[in-house]
């Protein structure tokens, strides 16, 4: 810019491509579909107040053996085993730690009916690393997501 205020007595009017500041590169979100590691599920992480939450939107088989919608039966709690998979919370409460990394978060796992705290993080690649934990993030594990390749159809 201050090549411009150089340059402004000597030219009548500045090129419009040196009136505007560049834009600003956008931040780095997590918002938006992603497909879990396992390929199975499409999660859609969406702002829900202030937080980051996420639910899951797509199944790979959405009908459990009997042809039936999938339910959560592996969370401990009876009263919750006929919650449909899909349209279920599994994301919560995250809030942005850092330019790309997302903590105070927590993660269900309905394959093991186990909620766990959680953070997530843009390694820059494309992906987002979600990772769960007891205690401290030491010990957990971490998995990959990925953007879906073509548009996920919402299963609720």
């Amino acid at each position: 810019m201050g090549t411009m205020l150089c340059l402004a007595p000597i030219l009548p009017t500045a090129p419009a491509w040196a009136q505007t500041a560049p834009a600003a590169p956008a931040a780095a979100s997590p918002t938006g579909w992603w497909v879990d590691g396992s390929g199975k599920a499409g999660i859609l992480i969406a702002p829900c107040g202030a937080d980051l939450c996420g639910k899951i939107e797509w199944l790979r088989n959405p009908l459990n053996p009997q042809g039936q919608k999938k339910t959560d039966v592996h969370n401990p709690n009876p009263a919750l085993q006929g919650r449909l998979l899909c349209g279920l919370p599994i994301l919560g409460n995250f809030t942005q730690t850092g330019p790309a990394s997302w903590g105070g978060g927590w993660i269900y796992d309905p394959e093991g009916g186990k909620t766990y705290k959680s953070q997530m993080k843009l390694p820059g690649d494309g992906t987002l690393a979600v990772r769960g934990y007891i205690g401290i993030p030491l010990l957990g594990r971490s998995e990959t997501w990925t953007r879906p390749a073509t548009p996920l159809t919402p299963c609720a």
